[in-house]
């Protein structure tokens, strides 16, 4: 099987030896996305404006694979504090579509740049 990187302005890119995404047949890994504005680097302030931000990043390196959030079937999600759990669980309920993906949270200690939210997905392409 072939792999094939994935990259797009649209969304941040990789700040180190990985890429935004590689597909892989009909699926297509996405690296984790927090929150940093492509275009100005800076990230908004607060778990909702991040994580809106984490969501069009991700859109973007999706739309770059040849996928939308309906082709997603599987997201890690990951938050600074669990206790921004509802906030986060709000906003990514309006990016992703019925049925929504397989999807495991956790908190973790620390996340890069000081973010509150960082998600990764896999999706696949040609679903039938």
């Amino acid at each position: 099987m072939t792999r094939r990187a994935v990259s797009t302005s649209a969304a941040p890119g990789a700040a180190g030896p990985y890429s935004q995404a590689i597909e892989a047949g009909d699926f297509v890994f996405c690296a984790g996305q927090i929150g940093r504005d492509a275009a100005s680097g800076s990230m908004p302030d607060g778990v909702e404006a991040q994580t809106e931000q984490v969501l069009r990043n991700l859109a973007a390196v999706l739309d770059a694979a040849g996928c939308t959030f309906a082709d997603v079937v599987k997201t890690t999600c990951f938050l600074a504090d669990i206790n921004d759990f509802a906030t986060f669980n709000e906003v990514y309920g309006r990016f992703m579509t019925d049925p929504p993906p397989a999807r495991s949270t956790f908190q973790v200690a620390a996340l890069p740049m000081g973010a509150r939210v960082e998600i990764e997905a896999i999706a696949i392409r040609n679903r039938t």
